[in-house]
Parts: C-alpha cells; sequence; structure tokens
C-alpha cells in the first residue's frame, strides 16, 4: 500500500506534486522564487536523489567489488544495482553492456579513442551540423591521428537536420555515424531510427549522443539498434560526473581498454597484463561510486514518470513561451523552428546581448543559459554569437513562462529606455 501510494502524484500526472520533490525549486534567489529554466545544462536533483547520496557518504562509503568487509559489500551492490537500473531503463540486451563515464563527453570519446584505431586514411566519419563540441572534437582528433576524414551533414533555416544531405553523404568510405538524438543547442529532435538504419545500410556504425533526451522521453537501445548511445547523469536529474556509454556487447568486445588500470585488468605482469570482462574492461580505476549511487537513484525516481504525460507538459510550456516570447518581446527572434522539438528555447532579442539578457533576467529569479552553448557551429550557421536559450523540464509550469516574459520585458525596458 505504501508504494501504491507513493506513486499517486506519478500516475496522476500531478507536475505541481512533482516539483515539491526537488528542494532547490523551493529557495529564493535575489528574493524571488527561483524559476529554473537551465535544464538542458543540468536537470535539479530530487529529494530522493540526494538522500541517496548522502546515506552512501554517511553509512556506506567504501571502495567497491574487492572488498570483503559490509561496508564494501554494501557500496558494491548500490553501484552494481545502478547498473541493472540503467540496463532496465534503456532496455540493454546485457549489463556488460553498460559502461559507466563520468558524462557524455567521455563516452564519446571512449568510443573515438577504441573503435575509432579501426579507422584509416580514406575512411570518414559523418556527424551533422547540430552537434555539441563533445560530438566534433573527439572526431577531428580521430581523423588528425589516422587520416580520417570528418563529414558533416548541413542543417536547414528552421534548425532541421538536410536528410536528403545526410544520404547524399553516405556512403563506402562511411565508417561511424555520430549525431544528437536532442538538439542541445536548438531542441531539434532528430529521426534517430531512420539515421541509424541508413547507417547500417552503408555498413557503418551509429554512436546517438542522447544527453538531452533521455530526460524527456523513452529510449529503447534494442529498437532504435543504435550501436552505441551515450548520455550523462546530470542531465537526468542525477549527480554530474555521472555518465554511461551503452555498446552492443559484439562491438565491446573487440575494442581495447580505453585507459590502464584498477578494475580494468585480471592479471599484471612487467611482462604483460590481461583485461577484465565487460563491462569493466573500460572502468579504470576508483569509480564515481556516490555518484553513481545517485545515478540509480534518478532512474528510480524517472521510472515512476508517466513520458507521454511529461512531453504533453513540456510541449504545451514550450509553445506558450515561444508564442509568449515573439509577441510580447519586441525584436525577438526564435533560434531554431524545427517541426519536431523538445523542450529548448533558443531566441535572440535585436540590440541586447545574449548574457545581458540572462544578467536582467536572474536579477528577478529566472535562471536560463546564454552563450553559444559549446554549439559554435550552431551559432555560426544563424549568424549569431550567442542566444539566450531557456529549457525546460516536467516540473516546470506556467508561472515560470510568466517569470521568463517579465524578466525579459525588463531588459528591454533597461537596455531601451
Amino acid at each position: 500500500m505504501a508504494t501504491a501510494e507513493r506513486h499517486v502524484p506519478h500516475l496522476k500526472r500531478d507536475f505541481a506534486a512533482l516539483r515539491k520533490d526537488f528542494p532547490a525549486l523551493q529557495q529564493l534567489v535575489h528574493g524571488k522564487p527561483l524559476a529554473y529554466l537551465d535544464n538542458a545544462a543540468s536537470g535539479q536533483s530530487p529529494l530522493s536523489v540526494q538522500n541517496a547520496v548522502a546515506e552512501q557518504q554517511r553509512l556506506n562509503h567504501s571502495n567497491v567489488h574487492r572488498g570483503v568487509h559490509q561496508l564494501s559489500e554494501r557500496s558494491t551492490a548500490a553501484y552494481e544495482g545502478a547498473r541493472e537500473k540503467i540496463r532496465r531503463f534503456i532496455n540493454a540486451s546485457s549489463l556488460a553492456e553498460v559502461v559507466f563515464t563520468r558524462g557524455t563527453t567521455e563516452s564519446i570519446n571512449l568510443v573515438a579513442a577504441t573503435f575509432g584505431q579501426r579507422l584509416a586514411a580514406g575512411d570518414e566519419v559523418l556527424i551533422t551540423g547540430l552537434e555539441h563540441h563533445s560530438n566534433i572534437v573527439p572526431w577531428q582528433l580521430l581523423c588528425e591521428r589516422t587520416g580520417t576524414r570528418l563529414v558533416v551533414a548541413p542543417i536547414r533555416d528552421d534548425g532541421a537536420l538536410e536528410i536528403g544531405a545526410f544520404d547524399a553523404l553516405l556512403g563506402p568510405r562511411t565508417k561511424i555515424v555520430a549525431f544528437a538524438h536532442v538538439s542541445n543547442a536548438l531542441g531539434t529532435v532528430n529521426p534517430v531510427a531512420e539515421m541509424i538504419a541508413k547507417a547500417h545500410a552503408v555498413g557503418a556504425v551509429a554512436l546517438v549522443d542522447g544527453a538531452q533526451a533521455v530526460p524527456h522521453m523513452r529510449v529503447d537501445v534494442q529498437t532504435l539498434d543504435c550501436d552505441f548511445y551515450a548520455f550523462s547523469g546530470h542531465k537526468m536529474f542525477g549527480p554530474t560526473g555521472t555518465g554511461v556509454l551503452y555498446g552492443k556487447r559484439a562491438l565491446l568486445e573487440t575494442m581495447p581498454p580505453y585507459q590502464g588500470g584498477g578494475d580494468m585488468i585480471l592479471t599484471v605482469s612487467f611482462e604483460r597484463s590481461t583485461y577484465n570482462a565487460l563491462p569493466y574492461k573500460f572502468e579504470a580505476g576508483t569509480p564515481n561510486i556516490t555518484g553513481v549511487v545517485g545515478l540509480g537513484a534518478a532512474v528510480d525516481y524517472l521510472e515512476e514518470i508517466d513520458f507521454v504525460a511529461v512531453a504533453a507538459h513540456e510541449q504545451s510550456l514550450l509553445d506558450l513561451a515561444s508564442r509568449r516570447v515573439l509577441a510580447e518581446i519586441p525584436g525577438a527572434r526564435l533560434i531554431g523552428t524545427a517541426p519536431d522539438k523538445a523542450s529548448v528555447l533558443s531566441f535572440v532579442v535585436d540590440g541586447i546581448h545574449a548574457h545581458d539578457l540572462g544578467t536582467i533576467v536572474d536579477s528577478e529569479g529566472v535562471a536560463i543559459r546564454t552563450g553559444h552553448h559549446c554549439a559554435m557551429p550552431v551559432m555560426d550557421r544563424f549568424a549569431v554569437p550567442a542566444t539566450a536559450r531557456a529549457s525546460l523540464a516536467f516540473y516546470n509550469n506556467e508561472e515560470d513562462v510568466d517569470r521568463l516574459i517579465a524578466g525579459l520585458k525588463k531588459a528591454v525596458e533597461i537596455f531601451r529606455g
């Protein structure tokens, strides 16, 4: 009965009730209630995640896997329990396919540094014009090492992928296709299942940057049939410094270790070393145990949420905020208006730099992100130095939108008189 009662707010899709689970949202900033609209950078953590982290530090702080004492056994159970939670959450077929990393960036670097070793001059890596720097720079480093060529599929004026150009750039030289599930800078949702199938049709592997997707939609890696899927804990309401690389077991088995030492070995001598089984072959050194325990608690929380209701709620807020910015903020222009968008509102206001907008709305207790969002090529595509970005989560509400609009109006008044 207690479990059923705990699920009631989630089953009723009561997002006002869910909002109360997040201590950070109850505070005042500059004397005003916080309107947190920077979820694409980092989602807030519910109290259940904070409690899991605190309990691990307070009662169970110990290293994992090799200890025989009680604290080590409890830590190992919680750490490996989180791996199983993630496996179920993304529907990986095996625990061996769930590799813990520090985040999406490290996950992509791992693939580029290991699977990428088989690429050579004349091979190609295909990405899109929507990518975060973390899905650009690792491939550039690979190309410098191997002579591989980096190819970029362009995006349209509305921020959607030019799918015809993407198709045309695929070919027998394409060995890796890497793309975002959801653009962090624009909110564009890519047709990832279609893109994965097209990559496979030319014999390439497909890596998906899922950092912005996992907090907002159900992801089933087996249904997608992706070869690699990377995501971060702090985007999905868990601790920073945690992340996951999903990889098909058959591919991970063929890849050399990413780093050496710690749990990634079975035996070591001065002559040679032998490596551990998956996924530990890729997890060198003492891991972020407390962070992973917190990540497992974040998965527990997300498992209770109706993602269909989340999508509808966030889309409603995104539509409302988009309409009001255009209608009520003189000189405002949306950057990224693709037909299929997640809850990211990126915009500019004529004559006012994005950083100034961010500073003024912060004084009103509204948290947004300003700058290039680690997506400089996206900014170059739209000929802007930076955008203001409001990004939504299920705990946001119409009052947050009201507060954003009021803050932007104040900024216009200050800078235009």
